[in-house]
């Protein structure tokens, strides 16, 4: 097997469970690895680290899998980890849950990977190259485990041009989805689209912070901002508000959250949707005097890597100035930032300067964060990306 050697002192990290060992770490290569090959990895002492995959590409040049070496990778190491992902989050599919992250890459020793089950199907991301070389066992295991109707690929992310790996879209096994799949979340249905949606097909990462803001709904006027499908939404009419707004710049997002409003049989009458541009939208709502109860942002990821935080953060911050201005004294803001680059206390500092701006007294009431599919291991912070913060105008 084809050895990394690491430069003196570059495996402290690697011995702390963390799985990235970046092209500059490096000092030696035995062999000539190809990308996606598995790579035993030795400090400058000759002494056993890890097993990883390399890729010359990228700049992360290894990516750790086992540090065990008495586990070499083979199919069944493979196998194993599919299965033990899986086994971890059985407990959520229920009658009324059957949207679920069941691999969540890093966090489950499966860097480059993640599997999302929608109703029947599965949807696939795969992100780095040495996953790809291991895509027929991966969907092989999938289907053995789970039985869907179809596997569909939806690898096309910028990760995969760092891995030096072309987009990849299309079925991997079985049945093709349909336009529109039907799916239960929180006890509400919805109809995804996963060959032509965001991401993988649907944001189920927001899942617990949806039926945690409904509760602070019920009576109120609500406005919610890059609405998407309408996960926030269809939670808020659900749990009684009063109104909702929906807006977002997509045709598509807003056609498939009508769809779902009829589909769950709710009140279309206090219900209106916006295609628009949501700062400019809600510059307009301010300029034209219009308040709401509760406002929902959650916008794309502004911030894709730490050198582009401060932008981010100048972005985020106008975007929450607009929305505060909007609401007035007992007014909630529940507001979220995608952007593993982004940790919880700049958040807060982002909101802080937003509301001083805005000059509006703000308390935080409730952080939000990644629901249990998308777990954080100990050992890769990186992990922790979904953050959020339920703010009240005083």
């Amino acid at each position: 097997m084809n050895k990394v050697i690491l430069h003196k002192g570059k495996e402290k990290a690697a011995w702390q469970l963390h799985p990235w060992i970046f092209s500059g770490a490096i000092k030696t290569v035995d062999g000539k690895p190809t990308n996606g090959t598995v790579v035993k990895v030795f400090n400058v002492d000759k002494e056993f680290v890890a097993y990883g995959v390399y890729n010359a590409h990228s700049r992360v040049a290894v990516r750790l899998l086992e540090w065990n070496q008495e586990f070499p990778i083979d199919e069944r190491w493979w196998r194993h980890r599919i299965q033990r992902a899986v086994a971890l989050r059985t407990h959520l599919l229920t009658d009324q849950n059957d949207t679920v992250r069941l691999v969540f890459a890093e966090a489950d020793f499966l860097p480059g990977l993640i599997v999302d089950k929608y109703g029947d199907f599965l949807s696939v991301q795969i992100h780095s190259s040495g996953i790809e070389a291991v895509k027929t066992i991966i969907v092989d295991e999938l289907v053995q485990l789970l039985q869907p109707k179809g596997i569909y690929e939806r690898s096309d992310l910028n990760a995969r041009q760092h891995e030096g790996l072309p987009d990849a879209n299309g079925l991997l096994y079985g049945e093709k989805p349909s336009d529109f799949v039907d799916v239960i979340e929180n006890g509400i249905r919805y109809q995804i689209n996963i060959i032509e949606g965001q991401k993988s097909g649907f944001y189920c990462d927001q899942r617990d912070n949806r039926s945690l803001t409904a509760q602070y709904v019920k009576g109120k006027r609500v406005l919610d901002c890059f609405c998407y499908t309408g996960g926030f939404t269809l939670n808020a009419l659900k749990s009684g508000a009063s109104a909702v707004v929906s807006v977002d710049s997509s045709a598509l997002a807003i056609e498939t959250l009508q769809k779902n409003l009829v589909f769950n049989k709710l009140d279309a009458a206090v219900h209106s949707t916006v295609q628009a541009d949501v700062n400019k939208y809600l510059r307009q709502l301010g300029e034209e005097g219009e308040k709401f109860d509760v406002i929902i942002l959650d916008p794309p990821k502004y911030a894709p890597s730490r050198s582009a935080l401060d932008k981010a953060a100048r972005a985020y911050k106008d975007l929450n100035r607009r929305a505060l201005l909007l609401l007035e004294s007992g007014g909630l803001l529940a507001t979220f930032s995608c952007s593993g680059a982004m940790d919880i206390d700049t958040f807060k500092q982002v909101v802080a300067w937003a509301a001083l701006d805005a000059a509006k007294e703000i308390q935080f009431i409730r952080q939000f964060s990644q629901p249990e599919d998308h777990p954080v291991r100990a050992s890769f912070p990186e992990g922790e990306y979904l953050k959020g913060l339920l703010v009240r105008v005083v």
